[in-house]
């Protein structure tokens, strides 16, 4: 079947999304916060497999104008809804309404719900009410101008949700943002990395498998694991193909270090989890007893902003630390993401590059210093 899919995005990374879409060879399109894109039931399981910096997989099964309550229920029947759920799916539906005429979202959800019953009863000839009983698919109707987009979500828990996070820190970064952080440097794998400030692991562990091309969805499951329209040899077939090309036997070179012993504990225990413990150096360590990296060393990493009270100057001087590195080796490469908007001046050097991102709702800078070569 050909199905047309958006990718949900981290606002600001819908081009780092859509490169990972394209190396699967697929073309498309992009928009705040969405990457469009088409594919069938393989894309299906590929992506959800493969894709390191999206949020979602979702099939659009619905794009049309609409003002009415009548005109979104016979909208919402008319979809193809018995293509891809079957007589037992459990459908929960999530709505939202922006700037629209239908702005009532309880309504539009209990009507989308009331809809896609009643396809289904016709369909599949059914009395009475729906079982239920089967297979998730979650459905969200999304309102916008009068512009209504129905999808059907494929993964399930976000794509974050790696599977290999047992225990997290206070602020944790999300996985697909650690990797988005990576791709952006450019990392391979083939140059040492290095995390001063690791928190509870996650750049370190990401680097680990960017490098070892490990796929970031082999650790858990997906909604459409279940789906009768995916044959589960496909699933069997792309799990294997995946662990076939895992480089596993490759040799990897990523420091993570942190003040905070706990910290390193709860990294030490997320990193044996996904089985990449003995790739990582983890050790406890002040940024400030940091000296002599390697040439061509790569700092991906993710500080305090120093927003608590009291803070500023203890992170203004770990600022400071990291531009004194690149002063004392200039193959030195620095990533480094923070809400602090004085970075450079703190530091006393500009970015070759500055990025805007958002870590959850945080505004933030990447600022990336590129080394000689």
């Amino acid at each position: 079947m050909k199905f047309k899919f958006l990718a949900n995005t981290p606002m600001g990374l819908e081009r780092v999304v859509a490169n990972e879409i394209e190396s699967l060879g697929l073309e498309t399109t992009l928009e705040n916060g969405r990457v469009y894109f088409s594919g069938n039931e393989k894309t299906i399981v590929e992506t959800n497999l493969k894709l390191r910096t999206a949020e979602r997989i979702r099939i659009i099964i619905g794009d049309f104008k609409v003002t009415t309550f009548d005109g979104l229920f016979e909208a919402v029947k008319d979809l193809p809804w018995s293509d891809i759920l079957g007589p037992d799916a459990n459908f929960p539906v999530t709505g939202r309404s922006h700037k629209s005429t239908l702005y009532s979202v309880p309504d539009v959800q209990r009507i989308t719900k009331k809809a896609i019953v009643e396809h289904l009863k016709e369909a599949f000839k059914l009395d009475g009410k729906l079982p239920e009983t089967g297979a998730r698919y979650k459905v969200d109707i999304n309102i916008l101008k009068d512009r209504a987009l129905l999808t059907i979500d494929t993964s399930g828990d976000a794509l974050h949700k790696r599977g290999y996070r047992v225990l997290q820190g206070d602020a944790p970064i999300k996985e697909t943002l650690a990797a988005a952080m990576l791709q952006l440097a450019n990392y391979t794998g083939e140059n040492p990395l290095v995390d001063p400030f690791c928190g509870s692991g996650t750049i370190a562990i990401e680097a680990a498998m960017i490098a070892k091309n490990i796929a970031p969805g082999s650790n858990r499951t997906f909604d459409a694991e279940k789906w009768d329209i995916i044959p589960e040899e496909l699933w069997s077939e792309l799990r294997n193909q995946c662990e076939n090309d895992a480089l596993y036997d490759k040799d990897v070179e990523i420091y993570a270090s942190d003040i905070d012993e706990r910290m390193i504990e709860v990294s030490k225990q997320n990193a044996d989890e996904v089985g990449l413990l003995e790739e990582i150096q983890f050790s406890v360590k002040n940024v400030h007893d940091i000296d002599h990296l390697k040439d061509h060393t790569q700092i991906v990493t993710n500080p305090p902003y120093g927003e608590r009270i009291g803070e500023a100057k203890a992170v203004e001087d770990m600022y400071r630390k990291i531009g004194q590195l690149m002063e004392q080796n200039d193959t030195l490469n620095v990533y480094l993401m923070t809400s602090n908007k004085e970075f450079e001046i703190i530091i006393g050097k500009r970015a070759t590059h500055r990025r805007k991102l958002f870590n959850g709702y945080i505004e933030t800078t990447y600022y990336q210093y590129w080394g000689k070569k």
